[in-house]
């Protein structure tokens, strides 16, 4: 029997599927209250990592930044809004480097002005997760496996007003994990269709003190589609609710500072409270009661997850086993700020919470960008706010293109 490399089992198992397992939820003292800790999985989680180092140094925020090459991932329908006529981009970021050495997530994107109201777009996101070594029950090496995972994006997006836009992208998923030697046998690549959609509101700018201002907004509902199915069983991919506001402050001619706020929320049921059986002496064992009649597992509290994908995206917003304490914990906030001289240099910042109840992802990100005529260089560094944290040494590496009809190039002071 062929069997995987063990820590990078585990790291598929637990990073990369969602498998459905009957854990009893653990419990935390923090601040002296307890609290549980109940993280939501989702399959293909790649889908919701920041593709690119613009946003990704300014702690996730995406969905009202300034319309880019990477649009498409935050909210495509900013795309409306964009003053290029073209652009082409690519970004690379290792991830969980101080986990696995050689897994890497590429990002490859591009839009089209069709006129000035419309605007046409595409990407491909391709999450490798390195080598891994098939070895038998004895632990003789019997070949590699090389796992990844992609989605072809194609969007569409159009302004209905000066101050408004729409957009939409269509997503196609594709992941090889389950090729894997399991119980003798590989299985097959999953597949799966989604859509995003999100719209932008950029009112007329405004002046205070002198200074102009932009405000903008938005929203984008992602991976809404059917689930993916591993061997026997479906998985809900991650839709998520993102909404965004920004507000950018012109100083004079050549300095500007940006301020953006993002809440993030899966869309995706979350798992419940099961009854456990009791021992000779009263005390729960690790055995969940089933329904005599039925045979499916009794739930304590919360909501079955096991539901058709309508009926999950609303029922993820009152299901929580604990309340409404916890839907609030299943809130993930993003601040990001940019400064920007001359349109030639960006210095960017930003940070990430998520609550320790649902995962923990608490980090804070830095960057910078420059632009020279047509070629964007933009980085960022991921510095998480604990020790020992996997996602420490994350950086981001980005090259875009943008194209412009003759003579619209801004002059140099």
């Amino acid at each position: 029997m062929k069997v995987l490399a063990p820590f990078k089992c585990i790291f598929l198992l637990l990073v990369t599927l969602n498998f459905k397992f009957a854990a009893q939820i653990s419990s935390i003292q923090l601040g002296g209250i307890t609290t549980t800790i109940n993280p939501i999985t989702t399959a293909v989680p790649f889908l919701l990592i920041s593709p690119d180092s613009k946003q990704g140094a300014m702690g996730d925020v995406g969905v009202a930044t300034d319309p880019d090459v990477q649009s498409t991932h935050w909210n495509v329908s900013k795309l409306a809004f964009a003053d290029r006529k073209m652009a082409f981009g690519l970004t690379a970021t290792p991830w969980l480097r101080n986990l696995v050495p050689d897994i890497f997530l590429y990002y490859l994107s591009s839009y089209y002005k069709l006129n000035k109201r419309q605007t046409i777009s595409s990407s491909l996101r391709y999450f490798t997760l390195g080598n891994i070594e098939l070895t038998d029950a004895q632990g003789t090496r019997t070949g590699n496996f090389k796992p990844n995972e992609f989605a072809l994006d194609l969007g569409f997006a159009q302004q209905l007003s000066k101050s408004f836009g729409l957009g939409v992208s269509m997503r196609y998923i594709n992941s090889s994990i389950s090729r894997a030697y399991f119980n003798g046998s590989s299985g097959n690549a999953a597949n799966s269709v989604a859509v995003d959609l999100g719209g932008t509101y950029r009112p007329k700018t405004f002046s205070v003190n002198g200074k102009t201002m932009h405000l903008t907004s938005g929203f984008l509902f992602s991976n809404v589609g059917a689930k993916i199915k591993y061997s026997n069983d479906e998985n809900f991919l991650p839709m998520n609710l993102r909404l965004g506001v920004g507000l950018k402050t012109e100083f004079d001619a050549y300095n500007a500072l940006s301020v953006y706020f993002d809440v993030n929320k899966l869309l995706v049921p979350t798992p419940p409270v099961y009854k456990y059986k009791l021992d000779a002496s009263g005390k729960p064992t690790t055995e969940i009661e089933l329904d005599p009649s039925t045979g499916k597992r009794l739930i304590a509290s919360g909501k079955d997850p096991n539901v058709d994908v309508v009926t999950g995206l609303f029922q993820s917003f009152n299901d929580a086993p604990t309340g409404f304490r916890e839907e609030l914990q299943e809130l993930n906030l993003s601040f990001g700020t940019e400064y920007n001289y001359n349109n030639l240099l960006f210095v960017r910042g930003g940070y990430f919470y998520e609550p320790i109840q649902k995962g923990g992802r608490q980090f804070i990100t830095l960057g910078f960008g420059t632009r020279l005529k047509v070629l964007h260089f933009d980085g960022s560094y991921l510095i998480p706010t604990s020790l020992n944290n996997p996602l420490q040494n994350t950086w981001r590496i980005s090259l875009s293109f943008y194209f412009d009809e003759a003579g619209k190039e801004s002059p140099e002071p």
